[in-house]
């Protein structure tokens, strides 16, 4: 299992970096695009909807919604930061249902709701990864993004293995621990420090200490991507979204902390680099 997990990791990250380096930036929305859309079918299943009509109008009302995303960001004076940084509101009612959980599951007991539950947390990833894409060092900035998702992940992984004793949110996801989390993060606020030390000279005292305490926030905000996928999963009583990616289980299993993550790293590129 860990074979197939580790090669199918070979397979993606190269793609993705392929994809920050060498789309413009039309393609590379329409490439993020996709994997949005694709994330919105496998939702629809987390939501507890099974028929095939019903993943596939997810799909397409998930589609449509962004053409109406790229109309306002390219025809009005709205911006993709503005439709970005909302987002990070939703992430605090995560955080209450997260916590909360099982009480919460009042709030997701509707189909319909666990649904459009989607929209707030799979479009702000598109929207973000636009952000980024736009900015004069768009290539850095979303590798930079790319590699504090990654590293807490292998960070977290190998710590709480070693360390993990005491649970993160048993009710909501038994494997996860809080050494995990400080391994994650650790990880990821000592590679965030090694790209600004190569790439961003210059950098004044304050500015280390906001990116050093964001760059922890987002690995924070990251963790809580994936507990509320978690306890959708667990509320439905399934294990991967779907069995799309070998070893790995659907888009939205790979998705899930990036989604949380990427509108918190838009904050960080406001307010340290910017």
């Amino acid at each position: 299992m860990l074979i197939t997990r580790v090669m199918t990791a070979l397979v993606l990250a190269p793609l993705m970096l392929a994809c920050i380096y060498w789309l413009p930036e039309t393609w590379f929305a329409a490439f993020i695009g996709a994997i949005v859309v694709v994330g919105a079918w496998e939702w629809a299943n987390l939501a507890g909807f099974q028929r095939l009509s019903t993943r596939l109008g997810m799909a397409v009302l998930t589609a449509c919604t962004l053409g109406v995303l790229w109309w306002l960001q390219t025809s009005t004076a709205v911006t993709w930061l503005q439709l970005t940084l909302w987002s990070l509101l939703w992430w605090l009612f995560a955080l209450v249902m997260v916590f909360r959980y099982p009480a919460s599951q009042a709030w997701i007991r509707h189909r319909w709701v666990s649904l459009l539950m989607a929209l707030p947390v799979l479009l702000p990833l598109w929207l973000g990864l636009n952000v980024l894409k736009g900015q004069p060092n768009a290539n850095l900035v979303l590798t930079w993004l790319m590699l504090l998702v990654w590293g807490a992940d292998i960070g977290a992984y190998f710590a709480g293995k070693t360390y993990g004793h005491r649970k993160l949110a048993p009710s909501v996801s038994p494997g996860k621990t809080w050494a995990g989390v400080y391994g994650g993060m650790a990880t990821s606020v000592v590679l965030s420090a090694l790209m600004a030390w190569f790439f961003l000279p210059g950098l004044s005292p304050v500015q280390w200490a906001l990116l050093l305490v964001i760059s922890a926030l987002v690995v924070a905000i990251s963790v809580l991507g994936d507990l509320f996928e978690s306890l959708l999963k667990r509320h439905r009583g399934i294990k991967d979204s779907s069995a799309l990616l070998p070893g790995h289980g659907g888009i939205l299993d790979r998705i899930d902390s990036l989604c949380a993550a990427t509108p918190m790293f838009c904050v960080l590129l406001l307010v340290v680099i910017l």
